[in-house]
């Protein structure tokens, strides 16, 4: 798993980490600070940083294996987006009723994509 993934990940479940925990998460991928300097920062050993983010970020995958909210939500996106596309294209029809269904849908899928 990447850092953007991690990040993702954080944005969604990183309130329930200990407050240490997203210390040391955002000095490492926020402010992209080095293993040591973080070490430095925090007055702990470089590998007592390594092994708390490896902790923190073995956390985060098993929140989102648990819950799978980040899936669900990004599923949720790119359905509105492919609701809106069709609707688009309907908004255009010369039925003024299909029109103003797909204003309706479009108007619906804005709301989901927010």
């Amino acid at each position: 798993m990447d850092g953007l993934e991690l990040i993702l990940l954080y944005d969604y479940y990183g309130n329930l980490l200990t407050p240490r925990q997203r210390e040391c998460f955002e000095l490492r991928y926020d402010q992209d600070l080095s293993l040591g300097e973080i070490g430095e920062e925090l007055g702990i050993s470089r590998q007592g940083v390594h092994d708390n983010l490896s902790r923190t970020e073995a956390l985060l995958r098993n929140m989102e294996q648990k819950t799978g909210c980040v899936r669900r939500d990004q599923n949720c996106r790119n359905a509105a987006r492919t609701i809106l596309t069709a609707a688009r294209q309907l908004r255009d029809h010369s039925d003024t009723a299909v029109s103003r269904l797909a204003e309706q849908i479009i108007a619906a899928a804005q709301g989901l994509e927010e």
